[in-house]
């Protein structure tokens, strides 16, 4: 019975955190209300230039990355000591600028993928999208992600402003 009273208990407290955080932070949409020309950019582009934010608060560079887009979010894979790997870990929303840096833009927040079949189904996309994965090169595969050797990431992907360069 006190076990019941905690539970229900701990499940009021989170339901009244969840609705104070609503009236704080706007909605965001989901990938599915992307506008339709950001969808066929992401559908047809071969890169996507994103930054992180830094701890500083700092915009990072924006770099070129290959990409897959499926079911309204983005795979791409990096190697695990990279800047952008450490910042998405300490929580960093990605910044993305599809096919240019000058294309639209979107936001998403990245989570680490380990796994092995979806590792897999995408390095198969980067095969079919890309001529070097095709040959068997920089193409995701679950065995580097299992040892180690690369990061695999999934995107949630929002509509959002740009941010600004520099704080």
């Amino acid at each position: 019975m006190q076990r019941q009273t905690m539970l229900g208990r701990r499940a009021a407290i989170k339901t009244v955190l969840a609705a104070t955080a609503s009236l704080y932070w706007p909605p965001r949409l989901r990938a599915a209300e992307l506008p339709a020309a950001t969808q066929a950019a992401l559908r047809d582009s071969e890169r996507i230039y994103v930054a992180t934010r830094r701890r500083s608060g700092a915009l990072s560079s924006i770099e070129p990355i290959w990409f897959y887009y499926t079911d309204g979010r983005i795979f791409f894979s990096t190697a695990p000591d990279t800047w952008k790997a450490k910042r998405i870990a300490e929580g960093s929303p990605l910044y993305i600028w599809v096919g240019s840096t000058s294309g639209p833009f979107v936001e998403g927040r990245a989570e680490s993928v380990t796994d092995a079949a979806l590792i897999d189904r995408m390095g198969a996309a980067y095969s079919q999208k890309y001529w070097l994965a095709w040959l068997g090169l920089f193409r995701p595969r679950s065995s580097r992600v299992a040892d180690g050797k690369t990061k695999a990431f999934l995107v949630t992907l929002t509509q959002a402003a740009p941010p600004p360069a520099t704080p």
